[in-house]
This record gives structure tokens, sequence and C-alpha cells, in this order.
């Protein structure tokens, strides 16, 4: 029996040649073609590193091993797959598990030998190119140079050095760029509030950092990490370089910063980059420490030390408004933040940056309000389900129909694929095959069975829903418990998520008139039809299932509250 053979190549951003991967695949086919594997499918990542397993590629080969779709795993060296000691471990007891072999060209059958040693020398590898990079960056740092990133006011400067080497790590400042930056130290120092800077620029239309907005908090920055415009001292001639280290979460596989201790910070005079004056970048930090301290309490009697108001604010845990991320300004689509005290939501981008004309408010309370009537009262209205379940049989009917026009189709390329195989079958019982022949039959086969699975697919049609005929009065029965439990302190956890998960967006749009706002409510049927299977308000249970499984995809998902009535108006 043959056995089916999948093959894996990568390479690392480390080594930018996509020739590299065709290789892979070249001298993998060779020995599979030698062995006498038959190859199912191949799967490969291009410049991604090893060190994570979040590559696309990967993680269909980890599927594929999973629903034991190969006998064989193959790739031209194992720390292909990962230079993690952990990942490959776990790649090792997965192929274990449905008996499947790893096979690399240079280690040969993977063991657990292979696994240890390996494992260990890819983490070790990995750890000795961090190093090795660290390394280099600080002897530029010491050098007077740059390690990387690049400030606004600044510019990498480009050539050759006298001996003919490409310069790097260096930097000139940008005329153009150092004028707003003196503008904006002069401002903050005149006393100019950093959202107002930062609107004034936008209105002006300077492009920020990046070519982005200008914001308060661009400006303001982090005070203990000394990021942000206004604390950047490299703009008085002043280097900071390690100021932070950064670490991979095993979970995620993504990097997370992790401050190192201000006494481990490397600072490096460089007065050819200063771009404000001493007295200037002074007047700036004052103002900032004032600031800072207006939201400071006074010490601790234990410690001795001034603690953060926000942050003991934020380790209360409060609980997490309803609504919270679903607001959005109807004229620029931007988020809508509290804004103050009194709990009023308003346009982040009108407020913060002064790039939305949109400076109406509402308050949180009373929207939460208005939201609930508008899901209890109207998303679910007798001719927008009507609408719904109309728009659902259309689709599944013209679904079915182009099933069994890609049915049709093939079952003819199937039919082909088998005149193939005899024709090639007859060739070689007649003495005139080749190697090459046998290997394109093998191919053929292949490609047979691939198409006997799709035509299996293809084969169960799309069912139409029944729904309740009750299913408006029983819902709105439903958001009532729901409001009901958002005011019980032992339920609004769960209230909430189950309320979230029933809107896709909230969208507020000002009036004509004063103090006018529309409510634009966009609510997800599909929400709806799944919870009420939990709480056996479905008179149909199979015909419900059936809803609620093509809900959950594209057809139909969500519906506008606008569609069918118009949007809530009211005046506050």
């Amino acid at each position: 029996m043959t056995n089916s053979c999948v093959i894996y190549a990568r390479y690392s951003s480390d080594n930018q040649s996509e020739h590299s991967i065709d290789d892979q695949l070249r001298i993998c086919r060779a020995r599979a073609e030698r062995e006498g594997w038959q190859v199912v499918s191949v799967f490969t990542d291009y410049a991604l590193s090893g060190a994570s397993t979040l590559r696309p590629g990967y993680q269909q080969l980890l599927d594929l091993i999973r629903r034991g779709g190969a006998d064989i795993v193959l790739a031209e060296s194992l720390d292909r797959f990962s230079r993690d000691q952990e990942h490959i471990a776990g790649f090792f007891k997965q192929a274990q598990f449905v008996a499947a072999k790893i096979m690399t060209l240079a280690e040969g059958e993977v063991s657990e030998l292979h696994i240890g040693l390996k494992g260990t020398m890819g983490a070790l590898y990995l750890k000795d190119l961090a190093d090795k990079t660290r390394r280099g960056q600080a002897g530029r740092i010491h050098a007077g140079g740059s390690a990387g990133g690049l400030s606004f006011g600044y510019r990498v400067r480009r050539g050759l050095r006298p001996d003919g080497s490409l310069i790097s790590g260096e930097m000139d400042i940008d005329e153009d760029q150092a004028k707003i930056i003196r503008r904006v130290f002069g401002a903050y120092n005149t006393g100019q509030s950093p959202r107002s800077i930062a609107k004034e620029l936008n209105a002006e239309g300077i492009p920020g950092p990046r070519g982005g907005k200008w914001s308060a908090s661009l400006l303001l920055g982090s005070a203990t990490r000394e990021t942000g415009l206004l604390r950047n001292r490299l703009y008085i001639g002043e280097r900071v370089w390690d100021r932070q280290r950064w670490i991979k979460d095993p979970s995620t596989g993504k990097r997370v910063a992790r401050q190192n201790p201000k006494e481990k910070w490397i600072v490096k005079h460089v007065p050819d980059l200063a771009v404000i004056d001493r007295t200037t970048w002074e007047g700036a930090q004052a103002r900032l420490s004032a600031s800072r301290q207006s939201v400071l309490q006074k010490e601790e009697p234990s410690s001795g030390e001034q603690q953060n108001l926000g942050r003991r604010l934020g380790a209360l845990r409060r609980p997490k408004w309803p609504l919270a991320g679903l607001v959005r300004c109807g004229r620029c689509n931007g988020p809508m933040s509290v804004m103050g005290a009194n709990g009023r939501l308003g346009c982040a981008n009108h407020v913060e940056r002064g790039t939305c004309d949109n400076p109406r408010t509402i308050l949180r309370d009373r929207l939460l309000g208005r939201v609930l009537a508008g899901i209890k009262e109207r998303l679910l209205a007798p001719d927008l389900v009507d609408q719904f379940v109309a728009t659902f049989v259309a689709e599944v009917n013209a679904a079915n129909s182009q099933r069994g026009n890609r049915q049709a189709l093939l079952i003819q390329q199937k039919a082909k694929v088998e005149r193939q195989i005899r024709n090639m079958l007859e060739m070689i019982k007649e003495g005139h095959g080749t190697a090459a022949m046998v290997a394109e039959l093998r191919v053929t086969e292949h490609r047979l069975a691939e198409l006997s699975v799709q035509i299996a697919a293809e084969h169960h049609p799309e069912t139409v829903p029944v729904l309740h005929p009750n299913l408006p009065e029983l819902y709105r029965r439903r958001v009532e418990a729901l409001e009901v439990s958002l005011g019980d302190p032992s339920t609004c956890l769960a209230a909430t998520e189950a309320l979230r998960g029933l809107i896709d967006a909230i969208q507020i749009h000002p009036g004509e008139r004063r103090g006018e706002l529309a409510v634009n409510l966009r609510g997800d049927l599909a929400a709806f039809l799944r919870s009420s299977d939990e709480d056996g308000v479905a008179a149909t249970k199979v015909g419900l299932r059936r809803a609620v499984n093509v809900c959950s995809g594209d057809v139909m998902g969500s519906l506008d509250a606008g569609t069918g009535f118009e949007p809530v108006t009211f005046r506050l």
C-alpha cells in the first residue's frame, strides 16, 4: 500500500529568498518519489519565523494531521516546523497520536531523541540570535548611532562612507518637522492644552507621525516610559535606549513590552540632533509634572509613595457599561467615548482630534434605555421577521441551485479523470509505461479521490427553516427579562454579555435641530434565533436549528433597525 505524504516548507524573515521554498519542495518531492510515497498536499509559509506557530501553512498542516490525512510528514529539517522546543514536542505528539511519521532530509525518521536534541538546539539558536542582535544594537548606541526606529523630526541619513561602506544607524534633523516640534513645545509652555494643539494641527492639515492624525495622547505619551512627543529626550540631544524589552506571550505568540528599570537605561548624548533648547524643554517638563501631580493621591503612610488615582480606580474593576465599544459617530464612524464626569458620550474624533464636525453628546443611561426599547419593540417586528425569512428562503433556493450545477460539473470532471486512469493503465499493461507515467497515475488517482469527496459534500441540500409563529412576542419577553437582569448586580455581568451578543453596532446621527439625535441600531437576528433554543421557546426545534445554522453565516446574518422603519429620533 502506498503511503500518503504531505510536504512542509518554510523560510524565515532573516533569509529573504523565495527560491528557498522552491528548493525545499524540489528536494522533498525527489525524496518522496524515490521512496514511492504519494504526495497528497503541500504546505508553505513565506518569510515567517519558526519561533511562532501562528503560521497559516503550519496551522493547515496541523489540522490535516489531526484528521489523519497523511501517513508521512516530510520536510527539509526539523527546524522548518518550529524552533521552539515546546512546539516541536507538541507537533511530534500530534503526529504520534494519529500514527503519522515525521521524516526530514537532515535527520531521517524523527524520534524522541531528535525532539530533545533539535528542540534544545533551536531554542539556543533563538536565544543566541537575540543576544547577538542586542549586542549589535548596544554597540551602535555607544558609537553615537541609532539602534532602530525613527522619531518624528528626523530622517534616515543615506549614502556611502569614505571607505565605500553604506551609512547605517545615522539620522539628520528634518527641518520641516522640527518647526512643528518647536511650535508644539512653545504652545504647550504658554498654557495651551495638548487637545487644543492637536486640533489646530489637524485643522491645518499638518500630518502627524507616520502620516496619521494628531491627538492629545500622542503628545503626552506615558510618564513612566517617557514616551510621547513632549517627553522625547532626543529633542534636547539625549538618546535613550533599552527602556523596555519584548517578551513573547507563549499563549498567543505576540510580543509584549516589559519596562526595564531606569537604572538600566542607556543614555547617550547626541547634541547634533537637538531640536529645542534646554530652557524650553525644562518648562514643558515642569508643566507635565504639575499635571501629573494633580492625579496622584497623597503619600501612602505605609510606603511613603504616591499612588496614581486613575490606576487605583481601574483596579476596582468597575462593571463594564453594556454598550461599551459599540457606539459609533454617524458622521465619521469614529468611537463615541465618555466626555466628562456626567456620563455623556461624544465623538472622540471631534473632541480629541477636531477631525469631525459632530458636537452632539448623549447620556449613556438614556441611550441604553432607547436601545433596549428598540430591540424589544422594533428589531423583531413581524414585517422585519417576514423580510428576514423571505430573504433567507431565496438565498437557500439560490444556493441549492448552484450546488446542483457544481455537482453536475464535478461529476463530468470525475468521468474525465476516470477515462484518463483507464487509458494509462492500458498503456502500462501493454508495456509502454514509464516511471513518469506511473508518477502521473498516482497524481491522477489522488485527483479522483478529491473529486469524490467534493461530490459527496455537494449532495445534501439546505433546508428551509420553520420559525415559531409568535416569535416577536416571545423575544419581547426575553428582552424584558434581560433588562431586569442588567439592574441586578448578581446577574449584571452575564446579562451584559448577552445584550452585546444581540447588537452589531449603534450609530448616533446629529439631527437638524439643537439637541436632536437619531439612533440607528443594527441588531443580530441570528443571535436571537441561537438564544431561543437555549430557553426552549422554539415550537419547532429542528426547523429552528436549521435556521440558526444558516443565520450563523453571511446570509442575512444581521439586519439594520432602519430597514422597515425609521430610526429612533428623540430630543435630549
